[in-house]
């Protein structure tokens, strides 16, 4: 799911109304694109997780949704993204990411 950070497009980010009742911003792909036709993903509640989603009118379970995109099975999922995932050139472990702000954070001590 991680390329979809470094392939989206500006455009590519839509606004979406997740089965819980809240917004949220995802890159947009062939899942969300059936979900906004009212094409309906069935599915049986595994876990009922959360009390504000009703699995009797929801499109799709936003736990397995999720699960599915992180396993690569995005036919079956998506992956919310900030306002400036369109920006991500790379992937970034949080080891390098770490290190990063600690060089930053030393040379600006030096000053």
């Amino acid at each position: 799911f991680k390329e979809m950070y470094l392939k989206c497009r500006k455009d590519d980010l839509v606004i979406i109304d997740s089965p819980v009742g809240l917004p949220g911003r995802a890159i947009r792909n062939d899942f969300l694109d059936d979900v906004a036709r009212g094409i309906k993903k069935p599915f049986e509640c595994p876990w009922k997780c959360l009390k504000t989603c009703d699995y009797r009118t929801s499109p799709y379970c936003i736990a397995r949704a999720l699960t599915n995109a992180k396993k690569g099975k995005l036919s079956d999922g998506f992956a919310f993204a900030g306002a400036n995932a369109y920006r991500v050139e790379k992937i970034t472990s949080v080891h390098e990411l770490i290190d990063s702000l600690l060089d930053e954070y030393e040379k600006a001590m030096m000053t």
